[in-house]
């Protein structure tokens, strides 16, 4: 990958996370959003873009929203960007943090249970 398209990801990474906070369609405001990556095409022609969504009710409607408002996120990208081509917005959703979350919600729970399995032996603690 260039230079040149890595910089236009990053640019585009970080414009989108600012207007998906903006956007005021209640399916796409189900939770917290982040945007794990971006990948464009070499003629600038789509840009792929992973959302984690932490807290999602509706995968769906969450899906139906982002279409409905891909044309205007990337509508208000062009004027941010000053791109001579304005890549078209293709969504795909990433579960990383919904999954971190919950692997992390189990190991928390081994350590808690981990301190309950300890015996007391001749006033020793034995793990």
């Amino acid at each position: 990958m260039s230079k040149t398209i890595q910089r236009i990801n990053e640019d585009i990474h970080r414009e989108l996370s600012a207007l998906l906070r903006n956007v005021k369609d209640p399916r796409v405001k189900q939770g917290m959003i982040s945007i794990t990556a971006v990948n464009t095409t070499n003629d600038l022609s789509k840009s792929k873009v992973y959302l984690s969504v932490y807290g999602l009710k509706s995968q769906k409607e969450f899906n139906k929203g982002l279409k409905s408002a891909a044309g205007h996120l990337r509508y208000e990208l062009g004027k941010a960007l000053k791109l001579r081509h304005t890549p078209k917005l293709i969504f795909h959703l990433d579960d990383s943090i919904e999954h971190g979350a919950k692997i992390n919600s189990l190991l928390s729970d081994l350590d808690t249970n981990s301190g309950e399995n300890s015996t007391t032996v001749n006033g020793e603690t034995n793990e």
